[in-house]
């Protein structure tokens, strides 16, 4: 897994320690004498990838500088149900204060791992790519990203700014102007960077010999029939890559990959994941 930004980590786990924290934690300073330590396992209730191991370490080093976190394993690692992924140790109340927040962060970037090795298994050996989308909790983008790169997979665009993706809204918009699909994607070409791809989202097979005409780089096939990726793909190539999007499943992802597509995003990698559930297990 790619390292997080040191800036952006912090950002994130202040935010979230802010949320879960503010006014305090009534409940452990009622209950829990300053002077108790104890230790804990980080235990998986299921089989699944472990992602985020870091993000835990840095929330409970935020929360007390004093607390140990040990980790068994690493990011993509594969997990059964019981083994003891990482063991914090340290004052207890330090621990439960932290217990939460840690959680959270990683049952959700495992949730996303685990998927995203599902997907990526389900096309192995077709030659196609999986990769995410923006679709991703606000906020948390870094971390759902480098939880899509832990279970194998392949990011899209990190931002606006990464590269021109010109979606049916710019081409609609752009055409009630009297512009073509093909003046679109060279009117793009000359106001971007030299150094940024540029990527058309197209939804019919008329409309591929205008996207390649036009200079595209990648072409995003959406919500197309398997029939019209395969006739799309045999268009493009050699000229330029080939995306699908759209109504991606387990159940559906092989059969989109055989049709020679170089990548395939989806969307539900991160925005409808389930968390790996995951518990702390006091020694």
């Amino acid at each position: 897994m790619p390292n997080l930004d040191p800036v952006e980590l912090d950002r994130v786990v202040d935010a979230a320690l802010a949320e879960d924290l503010f006014g305090g934690d009534v409940t452990t300073d009622a209950l829990i004498p300053r002077h108790m330590e104890a230790s804990a396992r980080f235990v998986p209730r299921a089989i699944g990838v472990i992602a985020g191991l870091d993000v835990a370490r840095a929330v409970f080093a935020r929360v007390d500088a004093s607390l140990r976190f040990t980790p068994h394993l690493v990011d993509g690692d594969v997990v059964e149900g019981g083994e003891t992924v990482a063991i914090v140790s340290g004052n207890l109340a330090s621990i439960l204060r932290a217990e939460r927040v840690a959680l959270n962060f990683m049952q959700r970037m495992s949730g996303i791992a685990s998927l995203t090795a599902k997907f990526v298994e389900a096309v192995s050996g077709t030659g196609a790519i999986i990769v995410d989308t923006r679709k991703t909790a606000p906020g948390l983008r870094s971390l759902d990203k480098a939880a899509v790169v832990a279970g194998g997979g392949r990011n899209h665009r990190r931002s606006l700014s990464d590269g021109v993706l010109i979606k049916d809204n710019h081409v609609a918009a752009l055409q009630a102007e009297g512009m073509s699909l093909q003046q679109i994607i060279r009117r793009a070409r000359a106001q971007a960077p030299h150094t940024v791809k540029i990527e058309v989202e197209v939804e019919s097979l008329d409309e591929v010999p205008a996207a390649i005409e036009g200079g595209a780089d990648i072409i995003m096939l959406d919500n197309m029939t398997l029939e019209a990726m395969r006739s799309a793909v045999e268009m493009c190539r050699g000229k330029c890559l080939t995306e699908a999007s759209g109504m991606v499943s387990l159940e559906t992802v092989r059969e989109i990959a055989g049709t020679g597509v170089d990548m395939i995003s989806i969307g539900a990698l991160t925005h409808s994941v389930k968390a790996l559930d995951i518990g702390l297990d006091f020694d």
